[in-house]
Formats: C-alpha cells, structure tokens, sequence
C-alpha cells in the first residue's frame, strides 16, 4: 500500500472492488500495468458479494433446505428438522459463502500485484484522486487511466421512515435479528420477488406490491404468469396497480405497538411485522466529485458512457451498476475487462456480447435469452413456439419435480431458435444451452440432432422442439 500522504502514480486506478473492479483491475495487471483498487467498505467484493448476489442467492438455498418444500412426500415420508429454525440458521450459510468469496477477491488483488487501499475516493481532477479515511484527507494519487466501479446503492423514497429493525431495504434485509411474522414487499422486480418468495417458503406471511399490472414485465408473459401462479399458492398476497401512500412504524403504527402500517394509494392497509422497499436502485456516485472531473451523470446519479465504456471524461471509463442496465454482476465482470481492454489497446476482449442469459433467484427459478413470444410478435416476426414440462421428462419424475416448463420462441420459416424462457428448479443452470443456441443462430434440427445425457433435465428442450414441430404443422408429432 502507498504510503499515507504520497502522490503515488498509477496506470490505472479503479474506484469500487465489485465484480466489475474486481476483474478490471486483475486483467489490467495481468496484461503489466500499476493498479490501485480504492474500496470504502473493509470489506472489498462490492453488492455481488456482501449484499446483493450471493447473499440473496444463497438464502433461497437455505429456504428450500430447512422448509424441505422440493422434498415433501417425495421418499414417502416428510423431511423435519428437529428445532425451529432461527435466525443464526437461516444466515449461516450466507455467512460462510460471504467470508469466503470475500477472501478470494482479496486474495486475488493481492497475488496480481494490486494495491488495495480502504478509504472514500473523490475526483482532485481528471488524473487525480483524493482518499479520505475516517472523514480525515489522507493521500492523493494519480492514474493514467481511472475507471468508476461504485456500483449502486437502494433508492430511498422521503415517506419511508427507513431502520434496520423493521423497515428494510435490499441492504439492511441481510442484517434481520429474526425471521419476521409477516411482511410487506414493495416492488416487484428482480429483488423484490426473489425476497418475497424466500420469505415465503420461510413461513412469513408475504403482501408483495407492485405499481404495474405484472411483474418483471421484461419476462415472457406466460413465464411470469406462472410465477405469479406459483407465488399465490405459497401464500403470497400480490397487490397489483398500486402505489405506497405512507409506512408507518412502532408506536405510530395502527396497532398500536410494533409492526409497520402501510396504506396504498388507493387507501387499502397492510398491517405486517416488517417491511421491505426493493424498488430501485441509484448510482454511488455522491461523494465522487464527478463534476469536477467532467464526468457527466444522468438519471438517478448513474455515469453516462459510450460503447466503450469511456465517460465524458478520454482517460476515464466507468462499468458496473454504476452505469445502469443490465446491472447484472455478470455483464459487469465483462465490462470491467472490456473498458480495461479500450484503456491499454489490448485486442482480447473489444466488446461484451448482446446475448447473455437473464437468471431470477426466485422459487421456483426463472430464467431467458432472447426474444419473448410477445416482443417477437410485436416486431412482425413469423414465429411459432414449443413447450415442455419438467413433470413429463423422466430426470423430472425422478426428482419429483411437478411443475415448470420450457418453452422455445423459434422462427416457423426457418426453425431458427430465437428466444428460450425457463421457469422451474435449476432452470438458472440449463438456460446455458439455450443461450448457445439462440447466439449461435440455431434451429431446431440443431437441436434435436444434439444427444444429451439421459435422464437430465435438457431433454425439455428436445420435447419442446417436438411440441413446436406439431404446433408449426398444425397437430402433433411423435416424440
């Protein structure tokens, strides 16, 4: 680490150890260059591995393991744990997954060579960067290049009287001291369903509100039915086309004692133990100084950059949540070693693929690559479809899976496979054949002409595939 006061310089400095800081400021090492990572927290990793990604990933493997629900009836006796399960329980594993995954990110700045330095980073200049620890001025450095991978933090709307007791956000959700009764999610994207139906498979009473008329409307509507279908018979109440009007905590609320109130905007209540906003998120850019670099923000704080990763600013790029959609720590791992490769003039890696598969951690799973059946439609494409059921493949059945299904979106000319949607257990896994196949620009007979190994769940893309020759012909086809 550089001594305290110095004006150290480097070839490139990366603000924020994230997936996306992470990776660029291994593969600028890797490739010889001088690399500082500047990272607030005292842990390095970023959301991806202390408070979003596997965290969140790992707690729904907790849920189905101490709730047994994949299980139930399925060796013709029920699994019991003999104690109820705490809150130690339920995060032990998260626990364990965050210690170890955040030790590797270290472990892998340090074997490159990276300079780690903990303290808040703010822009002198467009070269320079002063480091603050404890509030205190402490050094200034300088980089060649700088690249912004702050990543973002929860949206905080005024009327929500925020803690970390019983209002949450998708941060302060990690830090529970008991699983809660019951509980009021607002926002139905990706985080907002995945908790909910953690939560529910817990045994938590869970309202889920969304403004809009579906959830995830990005998703394959049949897809996102059918996890609404799902969430309903766990026992989760979704309110639809509603907004929140106040939440009301502790002594204030209707009850008189504890709890949160939430009245909707359209004056309906919802008494519960606790409450968790999850919609939306914002750039970590506040405390940079962007402005006086000249890098330009846009909406919601996030850092505007062209194809290349580069800001307003020649010497300085930005990847990650920090510059918005698709804000997935897989697309950002990427975009830190495409910005890196703009930087040094490296060929390796000039651009990070349009096709790249989406995976929702709820239960059941759902996964895409593609075109839904609606986008296509909607762009006038001649398309037909095919679906198959986890329930009818024989791995299925041996798992005693019963529901979930896959269904292909291909065009009915050509057969050309444009779209896999993917909702069931594992369906985060098998998606990855689907993404090769609409990537690679293949058909059917591609496809049917693949062997698998048997029994596996990929058979549900062969069955598909089958499915849609019958609907493309206009009855069905042995399969």
């Amino acid at each position: 680490m550089p001594p305290a006061g110095s004006d150290k310089t480097y070839d490139l400095i990366v603000i924020g150890s994230g997936p996306a800081g992470e990776k660029a400021a291994v593969k600028a090492a890797y490739f010889g260059k001088k690399v500082a990572v500047i990272e607030c927290q005292a842990v390095v990793g970023g959301a991806g591995v202390n408070t979003g990604t596997l965290p969140s990933k790992t707690l729904k493997e907790s849920a189905l393991f101490f709730s047994g629900k994949y299980e139930r009836g399925l060796y013709g006796i029920e699994k019991k744990l003999e104690e109820k399960t705490t809150i130690d329980d339920f995060f032990f594993r998260e626990r364990v997954v965050q210690t170890a995954v955040e030790h590797e990110v270290r472990k892998n700045l340090e074997i490159h060579k990276v300079d780690l330095i903990h303290g808040e980073a703010s822009f002198v200049d467009s070269h320079h960067v002063a480091i603050k620890r404890d509030g205190f001025s402490e050094m200034k450095i300088r980089g060649e290049f700088i690249l912004i991978a702050t990543g973002s933090y929860p949206f905080h709307p005024s009327n929500i009287p925020f803690d970390t007791d019983s209002v949450h956000d998708s941060d302060t959700i990690l830090r529970l001291k008991r699983i809660p009764e019951s509980l009021v999610v607002v926002g139905a994207g990706v985080i907002g369903c995945e908790y909910a139906t953690i939560f529910a498979t817990m045994g938590t009473k869970v309202h889920l509100v969304n403004d809009r008329d579906k959830i995830m409307p990005f998703l394959d509507h049949e897809i996102s039915n059918s996890l609404v279908d799902h969430m309903r018979k766990s026992g989760i109440d979704i309110v639809f086309n509603a907004g929140i009007k106040s939440v009301t905590k502790g002594s204030n609320a209707k009850d008189g004692a504890g709890g949160v109130t939430t009245i909707l905007d359209d004056g309906r209540e919802l008494i519960a133990d606790m409450f968790l906003f999850a919609a939306g998120r914002s750039g970590s850019t506040a405390t940079l100084n962007c402005d006086t670099a000249g890098v330009r923000l846009g909406k919601r704080e996030i850092v505007e950059v062209d194809g290349d990763f580069r800001t307003s600013v020649p010497n300085i790029f930005a990847a990650g949540d920090v510059i918005g959609f698709p804000a997935l720590a897989a697309t950002s791992m990427d975009q830190g070693r495409v910005a890196v490769s703009h930087m040094f003039g490296l060929t390796d890696l000039d651009s990070v693929t349009r096709t790249f598969p989406y995976g929702i951690y709820t239960i059941p799973e759902a996964s895409m690559v593609g075109m839904t059946e609606h986008e296509a439609r909607e762009k006038g494409v001649d398309i037909c479809t095919g679906i198959s059921r986890y329930a009818d493949m024989h791995r299925g059945r041996i798992m005693g899976i019963t529901d979930g299904f896959l269904k292909l979106v291909f065009d009915r000319q050509t057969l050309q496979v444009l779209g896999v949607h993917i909702i069931g257990p594992l369906a985060t896994e098998i998606i990855h054949y689907g993404l090769l196949l609409v990537q690679d620009n293949r058909s059917l007979n591609d496809l049917l002409a693949t062997v698998f190994n048997y029994p596996t769940l990929h058979d549900l893309y062969k069955y598909a595939a089958y499915d849609g020759l019958g609907n493309r012909a206009g009855h069905k086809i042995k399969k």
